[in-house]
């Protein structure tokens, strides 16, 4: 085994690989940005080294600094983790010719399955059922139409090199061909440094199913079952599970079959991921291949209870699996869920800022995987990819109900995430019955997610919540307790009957509280509901709660600003105020607001990096045309006009960091007719 390797990563995947690491007794160093000075990885890595910039081609995308770190430090390996340069050939065969071990696949498989062209071409070979499409690269608009026109519409259109859904689009008429591929070929060329693009037909409502292979250098080759990651949003994964509740034990065995198949005709060593899409009759195609561990891996770690990275280290050093396709056994469920800074009510922009409060989730069953801790700083930078929570049960069931809670109890604040995002659709009735497929967010979820009604049973607990909380603050007043830890059991309370109104937006409720002695249980009516909650002792730690409601425990996160509580609960996320009916009945109402004529200005909806500005001083623009692009997270986003003008002043400029709220362009004032 090697005595120290150096990580060429970040965040959360980094500070994995280093945990396996510690416990195996093995050196490591981590490399960081100017960005990174205060991350977690550099601080729990035995050393650490300074590569550059913030940008990533300044610094984890460069890897000559990078392999130099490796050898100066002394290290004998390096893992590439995901993302950067992980699926490089370039890097990869880089850094064996310096001498070192790439903790991954060869240079050469790297090109060859990284190449989804070659890749698919070899799934042919390997008796892999492909999805119908055309293998070469499309050279003109007309090639495309043709092509197009031979496959059938929906098509899709796949960059030949890299994943993560970049450069890719689905085009469902001809005259959206050009455009289409056009902005293919743009996308692709800037992430990958590769235009070429190729087509496929676009099978509607698909399930994506992947099999993590391991493969060591003595020949051996198994799987360690499947991953269903159909839960996506612009084809990045969100929610994944081990085992698929799609997939039968014969059909299991025979996806398990081909993709070791494939890993064998491509020579392939170490750790990989072969993805195939399953069509709603149950068929499957072998989609492409990813050379490197996934961000989903740890489902697999607990259904199967091994180690993938330590894995890894045993293949990089030569030595041969422990066991073979008979040893896998397979116990119980996994699910994961992404945590990602970004904004589900405002289209999913990246969110940036300082994380200034931040509690992970603990209890059996729970793992959470971290990048990020308080005092951590979320950039433009990088992916927005926090954290995982990742939690394990006896069936499916348990698995995704403990991953509610789990999230319920997850609170980060000074960037908005997309944990309440994430629990609505774990919540969604046909989540719940497995029904899943590649487009379920689009299908059951409208762009605008704080618009959605909430269920209205959560609704009610969220509003329990809330109200006990206020309760609590109230008698803690009364008492001159600390309002953060209150008893509220005392013997003022026993036998009172308290009566509230809370309201969240147009919604009012009425809340009757009924206080027990100190040891027993509580009552709550809301309407006509009933509810019982012990115990009657209240802690509100570190804005988290835990009740036990009708038997059952559930976990709320809260923040409250004297008459506002705002309550997160199972994809609940509200903001309440509440009254006793003096104060509700004595309420004047403020008049609505009129709209005042918008500034005649273009505010930055994000902060990130300006790429392109997209128009001129003077130039007459209309509503909605883009005026420029802006970068995030490794996300270009266009910022369009708000309205028909002409511009008087341009406030930025191609390299600009630019903020949230800024101005980015002004418009000549209307001249009155």
């Amino acid at each position: 085994m090697f005595n120290k390797i150096l990580i060429a990563n970040r965040g959360e995947i980094a500070v994995r690989i280093i945990r396996t690491c510690k416990r195996l007794g093995i050196g490591t160093v981590a490399v960081y940005s100017d960005a990174d000075t205060r991350s977690l990885h550099m601080q729990l890595a035995d050393e650490a080294v300074y590569i550059g910039g913030p940008h990533s081609r300044d610094s984890y995308l460069n890897a000559e600094k990078i392999i130099s770190a490796a050898v100066s430090s002394g290290c004998t390996a390096l893992h590439p983790g995901y993302g950067f340069l992980s699926e490089s050939q370039q890097f990869a065969r880089a850094v064996e010719i310096s001498g070192l071990v790439f903790i991954g696949p060869s240079a050469q498989a790297i090109a060859l399955m990284g190449d989804k062209i070659a890749a698919k071409e070899l799934a042919v070979r390997a008796g892999l059922p492909v999805i119908p499409g055309h293998t070469d690269a499309l050279d003109t608009v007309n090639e495309a139409l043709t092509v197009a026109g031979s496959i059938g519409y929906p098509v899709l259109l796949k960059p030949a090199a890299g994943g993560g859904g970049k450069g890719m689009r689905v085009v469902f008429k001809a005259e959206d061909m050009e455009d289409s591929l056009e902005a293919c070929r743009q996308e692709t060329s800037k992430a990958f440094g590769d235009s070429r693009i190729f087509m496929e037909r676009y099978i509607e409502r698909p399930r994506h199913v992947e099999y993590q292979i391991l493969a060591d250098s003595h020949g051996n080759i198994i799987h360690l079952g499947e991953r269903e990651c159909s839960i996506q949003r612009r084809y990045q994964k969100i929610i994944e599970e081990s085992p698929s509740p799609a997939v039968s034990a014969e059909l299991r065995h025979s996806m398990g079959r081909a993709a070791c198949n494939l890993a064998r005709i491509a020579h392939y060593t170490n750790a990989g991921t072969i993805e195939f899409i399953l069509d709603r009759s149950g068929r499957f195609y072998f989609l492409e291949m990813n050379t490197r561990l996934q961000v989903e891996h740890p489902v697999t770690e607990l259904v199967t209870g091994l180690d993938l990275v330590e894995l890894q280290l045993q293949i990089a050093a030569g030595k041969p699996l422990p066991f073979d396709q008979d040893g896998v056994t397979f116990r119980g469920w996994a699910m994961e869920a992404r945590v990602c800074a970004e904004n589900p009510a405002r289209n999913f922009i990246p969110s940036t800022g300082m994380i200034t409060r931040y509690a992970e989730p603990k209890g059996k069953g729970i793992r959470v995987d971290s990048g990020i801790r308080t005092g951590s700083k979320v950039g433009v930078y990088y992916d927005s990819l926090l954290a995982k929570t990742i939690c394990y049960g006896k069936d499916r069931d348990e698995a995704r109900t403990l991953l509610i809670g789990a999230l319920n109890g997850y609170h980060i604040e000074g960037v908005t995430t997309n944990i309440d995002f994430v629990s609505r659709i774990l919540c969604h009735p046909e989540f719940a019955n497995g029904s899943l497929d590649t487009d379920f967010i689009d299908r059951h979820f409208e762009a605008d997610q704080a618009r959605q009604a909430p269920d209205p049973e959560r609704l009610r607990y969220a509003a329990l919540a809330a109200t006990l909380i206020y309760h609590a603050r109230r008698l803690a007043v009364r008492e001159s307790l600390q309002p953060m830890v209150s008893r509220i059991g005392a013997k003022k309370a026993v036998g009172n009957v308290y009566e509230y109104y809370v309201r969240s937006g147009d919604e009012v409720l009425s809340v009757e509280l009924e206080s027990a002695p100190l040891g027993r249980p509580w009552t709550f009516c809301i309407g006509q509901h009933r509810y019982i909650v012990e115990p009657p002792e209240l802690e509100f730690y570190r804005r988290r709660l835990r009740l036990r409601i009708d038997g059952r425990t559930h976990r709320f996160r809260l923040r409250v600003e004297q008459f506002h509580i705002f309550v997160a609960f199972s994809g609940i996320a509200q903001v309440f105020e509440i009254y006793t009916p003096k104060e509700w009945h004595m309420m004047k109402f403020m008049p609505v607001r009129e709209n005042r004529h918008a500034d005649r200005t273009l505010i930055c909806p994000m902060p990130g990096l300006v790429v392109a500005v997209l128009a001129k001083k003077g130039e007459r623009v209309y509503k909605g045309q883009n005026l420029a692009i802006l970068e995030s997270m490794k996300m270009e986003s266009g910022v369009a006009s708000p309205l028909d003008g002409v511009i008087a002043e341009i406030k930025m400029m191609v390299g600009q960091p630019v903020e949230a709220g800024e101005v980015l362009v002004r418009f000549q004032e209307q001249k009155e007719t």
